[in-house]
């Protein structure tokens, strides 16, 4: 690697169900136009990945059952050692990092900021994707959590692009007050860019908006007491899932507790075979059906608050039994 040269990098943060893995697709589906090789890194709270079709064809490093803000920290920084000393055989051109949806942009920036990785590497933007659908619910005192709120806040505050997702499932009242939320968090000079299934011009996704700087003990508007912020979340994994109808699980999963805030997996279909990708938030599913080359094992993954207790066990419980 040329010493003067360093990998720029672009780190997507985001709550769970904005939309950051559409936005890194299509980041990725750039590079491919412009014959860029990317380096990715995907974090997981679980322990799969159950999106790794999406990127067959890409070099990804899988980080999983864990938040690489803090509980797998070193795994990041490990994997950004091997990045380095494959250089010579597989020299990146730009790096991508996807946190977990409930990852603190500024814990991985801390990294990147530190040496030997700030000689290494070049923050571009931190880019926090918010689901403008359910933002003014995760910040009701009534419907959400302090935890919620505070990991959204840190999210705002430490993008230096937010998009302001799903836009097309709102009016143009609640999002003007969505806006106007956003910005009181953020401040007056929040770059806010609208946008609806995560499309938005390249120009503005690639374009340098960080504002790099070593990282020094005595700057206080950066250290912050590092702490398992996001231990309100959990994520659980049913297996073995009985093949049914599309329109039982899509009737399962629209009766799934309000606690549940993400879903993603495989299903299969009864008396086909078929097997479809799921994604699930904002109390919505989408099924997508899979080559036959991709051979998979039925999974959901539910990601969500408070998931040991009575009603998600309960529900679950109904899927494994087949009573729907």
């Amino acid at each position: 690697m040329n010493i003067n040269s360093k990998i720029p990098v672009y780190i997507l943060s985001g709550f769970l169900g904005s939309g950051k893995t559409t936005v890194l697709i299509k980041m990725l589906e750039h590079c491919k136009e412009k014959g860029q090789n990317p380096g990715i890194i995907l974090n997981e709270l679980g322990q799969e990945n159950v999106e790794g079709h999406l990127f067959e064809d890409r070099k990804v490093v899988e980080l999983l059952d864990g938040c690489i803000c803090c509980t797998i920290q070193d795994d990041l920084k490990e994997t950004m050692n091997n990045l380095v000393a494959e250089m010579d055989n597989n020299p990146l051109e730009v790096l991508f990092i996807e946190g977990t949806g409930v990852a603190n942009p500024l814990e991985i920036q801390e990294i990147l900021l530190s040496v030997p990785y700030v000689d290494q590497f070049e923050i571009m933007s931190i880019i926090s994707v918010l689901d403008a659908s359910h933002f003014r619910e995760y910040q009701s005192i009534f419907a959400s959590s302090s935890e919620v709120r505070k990991l959204i806040k840190e999210q705002i505050t430490c993008g230096s692009l937010l998009l302001l997702n799903k836009t097309d499932l709102i009016g143009p009242e609640e999002l003007e007050k969505v806006i106007r939320k956003i910005i009181q968090i953020g401040g007056d000079e929040t770059n806010i860019i609208q946008c609806k299934f995560g499309q938005i011009d390249n120009d503005i996704l690639f374009e340098k908006r960080f504002q790099s700087f070593v990282l020094n003990p005595q700057n206080t508007d950066i250290v912050h007491e590092h702490g398992h912020h996001h231990s309100f979340i959990q994520a659980i994994k049913l297996e073995d899932i009985p093949s049914f109808p599309i329109k039982s699980f899509e009737k399962w999963f629209k009766r799934l507790p309000s606690n549940v805030l993400r879903g993603k997996g495989y299903i299969e279909i009864e008396h086909t075979n078929e097997l479809l990708s799921f994604q699930y938030a904002s109390n919505k599913v989408t099924f997508t059906k899979l080559p036959t080359t991709v051979h998979k094992k039925p999974i959901i993954i539910l990601i969500g608050t408070d998931l040991n207790n009575e009603a998600i066990n309960e529900h679950c419980k109904h899927l494994l039994e087949g009573i729907l």
